[in-house]
C-alpha cells in the first residue's frame, strides 16, 4: 500500500512518514510548500506540492487525486491518504468521492459527521447531552450582542472561534487563530473585535481554571480500537495550547469515561483526540474534539502506541485487533516548541490571561536543563534533516508570515480609526 502524508510541515507528519516506513508501506509526502521536513525524512520515498488548500481548495483536492491517481490500480497499488490538520481534513471530506474515483482510501467518518467534530459549538452541546463537565458557553456573532454579553458575563472568560479552520464561500479553508481572554467588560469586547476579524462566529467560554488532558483513539465506527494518554509537562503557549514536553501516563477512568462517551456518540471512524481540562477536584472538562492525528503523535508512537500503523492496517483490512498497551514514563520533547515556550514565558502573560502563568527563571532553567532519555519529536541521528526543516520552516516561512498578519491587522485597525465616526 501506498500512503500519501499530508502536511509535510507538521510533526504528525514526520511521525507518520517513520512510523509507516518502518511498517513497509511506501510513503510519499505531500505540502504546499516547495519542501517540507517530513519530505526530507530519509523514509520518505518522494514528495510532492499542491495548491495551498486556504488559497484554493479546489485545486488542492485535484492534485491530490491526481497523485493517488498516478500509481495506477490494482491491489499493490492502493493508496491511503493521511491529512494531518482541518486545513487539509475539510477539503478532502466534502470532495471524498474523488479520491475514491482515483482509486485512493480515506478513513473518516461521513462528512456530517466530520463538520460537527470539528464544530466547538455542537460537541460542547454533545458532551453536555452525555453528562460530561462543560464550561459554560455562548455562541456570539453581532458586536452588539457581544456588548449585552460582556455586561451580564462572569468573568474571566475566554473567547475563540467556533472552528479552528473554515471552509469559505469561495471554496478556500481559512486558519481562525488562537483564542482570546477577557476578565471585564471592556476586555470582551475587544477580544471580539479581534475575532471577528479572522473567523464568522465566537464563542464565548467561562475560563476553567485546570491541567491540560487528552483522550487519545483509534475508533472503527464508534468502537475503541487503540488509546492513549499523556501528562503534560511544557505547552508551547503557556495558555495551555500544544505541547512541549510531554509524558506517557495511563488512560484514567475519568477520562477515558468521557472521552469515549463523546467518540461513541459521533461513531468515528478513524483517529482524533478529545481535549479536556481537568480541574482541582479531578473533573475533566471538555474543551474540544480534534479528529486528525495531533501535534504530540510522536511521543504515543515512541510509546508503542503505533496510530499510523494501526489507521493504515485498518484502511487494507477494514479492521484491526484492539490494542490498549503501552509504556508508561516515556518522556518526549518538541526542541522548537519548547523554546517557543521560553520565549512565550519571557514575554509574559498574554493580556486578560486569569491563570497561572510559569516563571521565567524556572522555565529557563528547565529549557537549559537535559533530562536523560527523553525523545525527540523530529531530532533522531538516523534520520537528522526534518529537525533541520523545522528550524528552517520556522524561521524562513512562519515568523515571517506571522509578521506580516501583525501588519494587516494594524492596517486593518488604523483604517476602522480612519473611517468609522466617533
Amino acid at each position: 500500500m501506498r500512503v500519501l502524508v499530508l502536511d509535510g510541515n507538521e510533526n504528525q507528519a514526520v511521525a507518520c512518514v517513520r512510523s509507516l516506513a518502518r511498517a513497509g508501506r511506501d510513503v510519499y509526502v505531500g505540502s504546499d510548500s516547495s519542501w517540507s521536513k517530513a519530505g526530507w525524512s530519509r523514509r520518505a520515498r518522494g514528495s510532492f506540492r499542491y495548491p495551498a488548500p486556504q488559497l484554493d481548495a479546489e485545486g488542492f483536492v485535484a492534485r491530490v487525486a491526481g497523485e493517488v491517481k498516478r500509481a495506477g490500480s490494482g491491489p499493490n497499488t492502493v493508496t491511503l491518504v493521511m491529512p494531518m490538520t482541518e486545513r487539509t481534513t475539510l477539503p478532502l471530506s466534502a470532495e471524498r468521492q474523488r479520491i475514491f474515483d482515483a482509486g485512493g482510501l480515506l478513513v473518516l467518518p461521513p462528512h456530517e459527521t466530520v463538520l460537527r467534530a470539528f464544530d466547538k459549538r455542537e460537541t460542547t452541546r454533545l458532551a453536555a447531552s452525555l453528562g460530561v463537565a462543560v464550561p459554560r458557553t455562548e455562541t456570539v456573532s453581532e458586536r452588539t450582542r457581544a456588548k449585552e454579553f460582556a455586561e451580564g458575563a462572569h468573568y474571566p472568560v475566554v473567547l475563540k472561534p467556533r472552528t479552528s479552520e473554515e471552509l469559505t464561500a469561495e471554496g478556500r479553508v481559512r486558519a481562525t487563530g488562537a483564542p482570546a481572554y477577557a476578565r471585564d467588560a471592556g476586555e470582551f469586547v475587544n477580544a471580539f473585535d479581534e475575532l471577528k476579524k479572522r473567523c464568522a462566529e465566537v464563542l464565548a467560554q467561562e475560563f476553567v481554571e485546570g491541567s491540560g488532558a487528552g483522550y487519545f483513539a483509534l475508533m472503527r465506527e464508534g468502537e475503541p480500537r487503540m488509546e492513549f494518554a499523556h501528562r503534560r509537562i511544557r505547552d508551547v503557549r503557556p495558555t495551555g495550547s500544544g505541547s512541549a514536553v510531554r509524558e506517557s501516563v495511563a488512560v484514567t477512568a475519568e477520562i477515558r469515561e468521557a472521552g469515549l462517551a463523546i467518540l461513541k456518540a459521533l461513531k468515528w471512524h478513524g483517529v482524533a483526540m478529545v481535549e479536556f481540562r481537568v480541574r482541582a477536584d479531578g473533573v475533566p472538562v471538555f474543551l474540544e474534539v480534534n479528529g486528525r492525528f495531533w501535534n504530540s503523535l510522536p511521543l504515543a508512537v515512541y510509546a508503542g502506541a503505533d496510530f499510523p500503523a494501526a489507521l493504515a492496517s485498518m484502511a487494507e483490512r477494514g479492521d484491526v485487533e484492539p490494542s490498549f498497551d503501552y509504556e508508561e514514563g516515556v518522556r518526549c520533547r518538541w526542541l522548537l516548541g519548547d523554546f517557543r515556550h521560553t520565549l512565550e514565558v519571557m514575554r509574559g502573560a498574554p493580556e486578560g490571561f486569569p491563570g497561572a502563568y510559569p516563571a521565567r527563571l524556572k522555565t529557563l532553567t528547565d529549557f537549559l536543563t537535559p533530562v536523560a532519555g527523553t525523545f525527540h519529536d523530529n531530532l533522531s541521528a538516523s534520520d537528522p534533516l526534518p529537525e533541520l526543516g523545522d528550524w528552517l520552516d520556522f524561521l524562513l516561512r512562519r515568523l515571517p508570515a506571522r509578521a506580516r498578519r501583525r501588519g494587516d491587522t494594524s492596517k486593518d485597525v488604523h483604517a476602522q480609526r480612519r473611517f468609522s465616526l466617533p
